[in-house]
């Protein structure tokens, strides 16, 4: 079987290309390796009667999954030049090899799609029939995160003290929700019955239910998917008492009831700024969140009453919608949407304007045309291509999402539920990323491996679809056979204005009935480990798999690709470079993590769910990528690690925050330095980052804050009974107006229509 796939096993005399530099060298092709090895040329010898010690042998070895682009360009013996193979890798590693016999680059190529694309199943990955060495012979990283444990440890056990919240078993056969995991933390006032019912109104049954609960103030953060509201405006009665019960839980003067008479008092400062002056970034960052809250305060149902505030006395438990507000409002075309507030007056609704998996698969796309000459010529990415790919905003739009979140529940005492569609991207993103901000032990090496298994692999995330671990025959190219572009490059939503969103959204919701579609939202040592070609580490464009329709095998759908467990650690990447001393893991720890999501050499990342991984028994037929950093750890381990908490002590808090104006590049990532990657150049890194800059220049942080709503006001772009940004004016600029014209009597439009205007607005095809 093997050399079925095998045209070609070695080839000798082939010349390795990267970065300018050229080696000499032989080609091997196994089932799950491409390798190549050279022996460098021996170093001259002080003394010409000493004998140089014979250099070592060293190789190169890419597994096939982290293979993104693979060209050949053919030449005939008659053009006296060399025939060659570029691969672009999903680790950033970018190479070219070259041929003197054309016949023998083609059977290479041809080998390497074979090995790539033609598996059919994720069970033929390398991940079956990988044998560990020691140190992770004897490590158990399957061990390491005990569901019953980790909610335990946040004060939720069937045996312990009553905190509002019971650990239901609904779900222990996968049955009621498939993409869950079994057990399902919800209020102790909710009866299974209830979330039977309730599950009928969340897209594929992701009911609300608890990821976190804080310590403290007992308040949560909970993630679902997004109701089925449609045309027709559908309500759950079990829905809302179940979101009642979520936010009644820290038993405190919830705003569920009337509020009180309270003092006056002032918003207390975080302990990290008290008494600090700010300046910069740092000061455009506090206003930008001092609006964002003012925003959500001014709207919240609370405050209609005309009570005086004080910090942390009342809740503004919030539904946090991912999606930009003008998409959420267009699923409602195809039997989903959003929470129609009206039912839910015990809370405000936030919109944050993350962009779909389309949107942030094209803008790697764009990052990668500003590297990948890399293969050949020896310059610096381009810099105006990384400014335009708009990565960097994306990321700061997830840290000030986070940040948003984290304000709400550690400095606000108010609970929190996180969707965007399916809840398994943005959510998860989302979720995760304010963990990170707001619990300490999520910032140890420990902690972080269970926060990723509980809200990344647990609660369930595409990553076998956003992945594509099984290739897909259109990244594989021969360029002079070429007919028509860069069919390597599928666009999507690319062919439509702005104006045609709302249409392309009602042409493509067929598609959401289809039972197919199943998402709507090196030089190596012994470990590994690339070094002397170090490109960085893993890198970025998923893609899916899913069962094909005659012969049962499965094949990656490009269009379902994209980087999103890529983009939560280039955000953690962000937070550990802002505070260096709070995170006990380092760089390389969140480098080789995102290598091994495409390496396929474990078997943790390989399917969608937990339901997937225990019918494919991953846990007997492969080994977790936890005893790769476990049995290594001291390699992953950050020196300049402070582990103290003490509220009282600055840079020893319990929350974190980020400056969402300081975002940069990962540049260990993209195997450059930081100055190719994070040049001094004012206007060019702050265009690079998406920032507003007021009239005296000066650079301001956009929100990721799109729109606020209640039961009886709406405030921002898209939302219903306001008029409708027409794009040109910042997000901040545009919320603030709308903050300034809340008053008695704005609201909704009786009839809950949106303006003219807001049928034009810009939005994306939500099929994500």
């Amino acid at each position: 079987m093997a050399m079925d796939r095998t045209r070609i096993a070695k080839v000798d005399d082939v010349k390795l290309v990267r970065r300018g530099q050229q080696v000499e060298g032989t080609l091997h092709l196994t089932p799950h390796h491409l390798i190549f090895s050279h022996t460098p040329a021996p170093e001259d010898s002080a003394s010409t009667a000493e004998k140089p010690p014979a250099a070592k042998p060293r190789e190169l070895w890419i597994t096939y999954p982290i293979i993104h682009i693979c060209t050949l360009r053919p030449n005939p013996p008659a053009s006296h030049l060399p025939s060659s193979i570029r691969l672009r890798c999903r680790d950033f590693t970018f190479v070219c090899f070259c041929f003197s016999d054309e016949k023998k680059a083609r059977d290479v190529y041809d080998s390497i799609k074979a090995w790539t694309c033609n598996l059919g199943r994720i069970e033929k990955l390398y991940a079956f029939s990988y044998q560990p060495q020691n140190p992770e012979k004897t490590v158990m990283g399957w061990d390491i995160y005990d569901a019953r444990r980790e909610w335990k440890r946040l004060g939720i056990s069937d045996k312990g003290a009553d905190r509002g919240w019971r650990i239901s078993r609904i779900n222990t056969d996968y049955g009621f929700s498939p993409t869950y995991p079994a057990l399902l933390p919800v209020p102790t006032a909710i009866s299974d019955n209830t979330l039977n019912y309730a599950g009928r109104y969340r897209s594929r049954v992701r009911i609300p239910v608890l990821t976190y609960l804080h310590p403290v103030n007992n308040c949560s953060i909970t993630r679902s998917s997004q109701p089925l509201v449609g045309v027709r405006g559908n309500r759950s009665i079990q829905d809302e008492k179940l979101l009642l019960a979520i936010f009644s839980t820290s038993h405190s003067n919830s705003s569920t009831s009337e509020p009180s008479s309270t003092p006056t008092g002032s918003h207390s400062p975080r302990s990290s700024e008290s008494d600090v002056p700010l300046g910069g970034p740092e000061r455009a960052a506090a206003e930008k969140e001092a609006l964002e809250d003012e925003i959500i305060s001014r709207t919240s149902s609370d405050d209609r009453y005309g009570n005086p505030r004080v910090y942390g006395a009342q809740q503004h438990n919030l539904i946090v919608d991912a999606r930009p507000t003008v998409n959420a409002y267009a699923m409602q075309a195809v039997g989903l949407g959003s929470e129609n507030m009206d039912n839910y007056r015990f809370a405000t609704k936030a919109y944050l304007g993350i962009d779909n998996i389309h949107v942030m698969r094209e803008s790697l796309n764009k990052v990668i045309d500003a590297l990948k000459e890399s293969d050949v010529i020896p310059l610096a990415p381009n810099r105006e291509l990384l400014a335009k790919s708009g990565w960097l905003k994306h990321i700061g739009g997830l840290l000030d999402g986070a940040s948003l979140i984290a304000r709400q529940v550690g400095l606000q005492h108010s609970h929190v539920l996180i969707h965007c569609s399916d809840g398994w991207d943005r959510t998860s993103q989302l979720s995760a990323l304010s963990q990170l901000l707001l619990d300490p032990y999520y910032r140890t090496l420990e902690g972080f491996i269970v926060l990723v298994e509980k809200d990344w692999l647990s609660f369930g995330h595409m990553f076998n679809h956003r992945s594509g671990f099984l290739s897909s025959e259109k990244w594989f190219i021969i360029e002079n056979e070429r007919i028509g572009g860069d069919n390597a490059r599928p666009s999507f939503g690319n062919n439509g204005g702005a104006g045609h969103a709302l249409e392309n959204a009602l042409l493509s919701a067929k598609g959401f009935f289809n039972k197919d579609n199943n998402s709507r939202d090196s030089i190596v040592d012994s470990d590994g480990e690339l070094q002397p070609y170090d490109a960085g580490s893993p890198n970025a464009k998923k893609a899916s798999t899913q069962k094909g329709s005659s012969n049962g095998k499965k094949v990656t759908k490009v269009k379902e690709t994209s980087p999103v467990f890529h983009q939560f650690l280039d955000a953690t990447y962000q937070l550990l470079y802002q505070h260096p001393k709070r995170f006990e893991f380092n760089e390389r720890f969140l480098r080789r993590l995102l290598y091994h999501l495409y390496s396929c050499q474990y078997g943790t990342f390989l399917y969608n769910n937990e339901k997937e991984r225990v019918e494919a028994n991953v846990r007997d037929k492969t080994r977790s990528v936890w005893d790769y950093f476990l049995s290594r750890r001291e390699q992953f381990l950050n020196d300049k690690y402070d582990g103290a908490i003490d509220d009282n002590s600055r840079g020893h808090e319990r929350l974190l925050f980020p400056n969402t104006g300081e975002v940069r590049w990962w540049y260990e990532l993209f195997g450059r330095t930081d100055a190719e990657m994070n040049w001094p150049t004012i206007h060019m890194h702050t265009q690079s980052q998406g920032l507003e800059s007021d009239s005296s220049g000066s650079a301001t942080p956009s929100t990721v804050l799109t729109g606020v709503e209640t039961a009886d006001s709406a405030v921002g772009t898209g939302t219903p009974g306001k008029s409708v940004s027409n794009g040109t004016a910042s997000a901040i600029s545009a919320l603030t107006a709308g903050v300034a014209g809340l008053g008695v009597g704005l609201g909704k439009e009786k009839d809950g229509r949106k303006s003219p205007s807001s049928v034009k607005a810009e939005m994306e095809v939500e099929m994500q």
